[in-house]
């Protein structure tokens, strides 16, 4: 009796490895496409904390230039489509000048974010403008210029789509509006 009850479950066992490897297949394939997903996320967040990084010195560094050394914190304002300043051969210690500050700036920036010296006339802009995203070069720190600042930074990727800002192209972009 028992050798015929090893002989209707023979094979049994091979359908079970079978089938836990078809589990192990499936989930080893899923975590590949999770895999290749987050590497493109995580560079983003990486360059993005430094854009962080850049506008938050560019606010203190304006910050500091309006208490240390009297000089206006609208001052510091670059257009859309305008260039920013040359820096000058030396930033230690900081420049007196605005457009010297701001050049040793865009410089520091053009350093850590990929792409970014070729985007800095185009995609760059620090402005006082009344209201968000109202940038235009006639806007931003005319007459009507409002109380808050409005820095925009862009670094490019290799693939379209891998921004976490939602854009379908290879340019992202970290842009910040606040009251100085």
């Amino acid at each position: 009796m028992i050798t015929s009850l090893n002989k209707k479950s023979a094979g049994f066992s091979m359908i079970e490895v079978l089938v836990s490897l078809l589990v192990i297949v499936i989930g080893v394939l899923g975590l590949a496409g999770l895999q290749s997903k987050t590497i493109p996320y995580t560079q983003d967040s990486a360059q993005r904390n430094t854009a962080i990084m850049l506008a938050d010195d560019l606010v203190d560094l304006m910050r500091a230039s309006n208490n240390d050394s009297g000089i206006s914190v609208k001052s510091f304002q670059k257009a859309p489509g305008a260039a920013f300043p040359t820096a000058p051969s030396s930033c230690v210690p900081t420049p007196a000048s605005v457009s010297s500050r701001l050049g040793c700036w865009a410089a520091q920036a053009a350093k850590v974010l990929p792409g970014s010296s070729t985007l800095q006339t185009s995609n760059f802009y620090i402005c006082w403008s009344a209201a968000p995203g109202d940038v235009t070069a006639s806007a931003c720190g005319g007459s009507a210029a409002g109380k808050e600042v409005e820095i925009s930074l862009a670094w490019t990727v290799v693939k379209g789509g891998d921004c976490l800002d939602g854009t379908q192209g290879t340019t992202c972009t970290y842009t910040i509006r606040t009251r100085l």
